[in-house]
């Protein structure tokens, strides 16, 4: 089973939907998920922002989420989300496959909080078959994709200060995000 988490209107290309309410150890997931088919694949679709949209950036149940998606058998998870961009090559519309970030955000990134220490890897934070076969699907489809990129994630609500950007291009990054951190961790 694939994982999705992304719009709340993402659900409405699922096929044979039903729908589950589930609890974890964190709390609840941000929605109601629902599980589906997309061809014919079996997809579990979490709204990272819930049911209503109403959960802003820094207030999503990461944590409980990607829990929520493993205890339902999800072995791999496609989130998408909304960025923008610090690159004159990368416009509107663009789809931008991330290979690394980089965390502005003090939010908390592990299931490992105790008795025993459990370091994680991010040398490689993003799944390399997941991009690669993304990154075809898009350029197959005739979209405007780019095959890597560094997303800075910032905390939100608010959108990054001209200041910020600046200083953000300048460092070399990409483009700019409010929730793939913690979400590529916790879902390795």
């Amino acid at each position: 089973m694939i994982g999705i988490i992304g719009g709340s209107g993402f659900y409405s290309l699922l096929d044979d939907m039903k729908e589950k309410n589930t609890s974890t150890p964190y709390g609840k997931p941000s929605s109601t998920i629902r599980i589906g088919k997309i061809g014919n694949k079996t997809v579990a679709f979490i709204a990272r922002h819930g049911d209503e949209h109403d959960l802003p950036p820094h207030k999503v149940p990461f944590k409980a989420n990607a829990w929520a998606l493993k205890q339902l058998g999800v072995k791999r998870i496609l989130a998408t989300s909304a960025c923008g961009s610090l690159k004159k090559d990368i416009k509107p519309g663009d789809i931008v496959i991330p290979d690394q970030f980089v965390n502005f955000t003090r939010r908390e990134d592990t299931f490992y909080d105790g008795p025993e220490t459990v370091h994680i890897s991010s040398h490689e934070p993003y799944c390399p078959e997941l991009r690669k076969m993304i990154f075809d699907t898009a350029v197959k489809n005739g979209l405007p994709a780019h095959p890597s990129g560094t997303v800075v994630v910032i905390q939100g609500p608010r959108f990054s200060s001209q200041a910020e950007s600046h200083f953000f291009r300048k460092l070399g990054f990409d483009i700019v995000n409010m929730t793939q951190y913690p979400e590529v961790m916790l879902a390795r």
